[in-house]
């Protein structure tokens, strides 16, 4: 595991494909760690990755914002996103924000 940012609310690593974000994200960290996630995915030698949110302890737009950009990025860079974990208090903003969508499984293509 390599640690690409280091606060000491949150933190980002990356482990073989996977984002990992761990802590609690606030407004003061988001943009830096957004930039720390994008930088990363720009240099990686992966067609596919994963987010995991799982270890984000608070729900928090804050992150769900991060995420987007991270997906903006992939999606600019034609990388597939293999999958997305939530925490739970992710996963009940998502669900009220109609955002359920973010951590499903992509649908084959026709």
């Amino acid at each position: 595991m390599t640690s690409l940012l280091s606060r000491s609310d949150v933190s980002l690593s990356v482990q073989g494909d996977t984002l990992m974000v761990t802590g609690d994200l606030t407004m003061s960290a988001a943009a830096e760690l957004a930039a720390a996630g994008v930088k990363w995915l720009r240099g990686m030698e992966y067609s596919e990755v994963c987010f995991d949110f799982g270890q984000v302890s608070k729900a928090s737009s804050v992150a769900i914002s991060v995420l987007f950009e991270w997906l903006r990025a992939c999606q600019a860079m034609g990388v597939m996103v293999r999958s997305i974990v939530l925490s739970a208090p992710l996963e009940r903003l998502a669900s009220l924000a109609e955002l359920d969508a973010l951590t499903s499984p992509p649908a084959a293509s026709a």
